[in-house]
């Protein structure tokens, strides 16, 4: 029988090693939503219960699409920020299944980032 191996830094390596329990499914999308006010983003609710997010100068976009997003495999939101003249937007989508805690922990940084002309 053979020791343990020793040594700095060997329990904090074999700590990341270990088994974690993942935060899975959709939860409540709330925690996404609640993030805008009606003083600067429409939002609109349409006949399939999708619901669409803009900023009212038109450069920000939400879609959250419970049931997927038609003509997506699977695409339950989708952030867009249109971008200038000079550089280029971009846009970011998770599954339906994608926890609503990392989705707003995205939508909270692209609107942080985000500054008032």
């Amino acid at each position: 029988m053979t020791a343990a191996p020793q040594g700095p830094g060997f329990s904090t390596t074999v700590e990341a090693l270990r088994l974690r329990e993942w935060l899975l499914g959709p939860a409540q999308a709330t925690l996404v939503m609640d993030q805008f006010s009606a003083d600067d983003f429409h939002l609109v609710v349409d006949d399939r219960a999708d619901v669409h997010v803009n900023s009212k100068d038109g450069r920000f976009y939400l879609g959250w699409f419970p049931l997927g997003r038609p003509g997506t495999d699977g695409e339950g939101w989708k952030i867009a920020v249109t971008g200038t003249a000079k550089v280029r937007g971009y846009q970011i989508s998770f599954d339906t299944e994608t926890p609503a805690e990392v989705v707003a922990a995205a939508v909270t940084r692209v609107l942080e980032t985000s500054q008032q002309l």
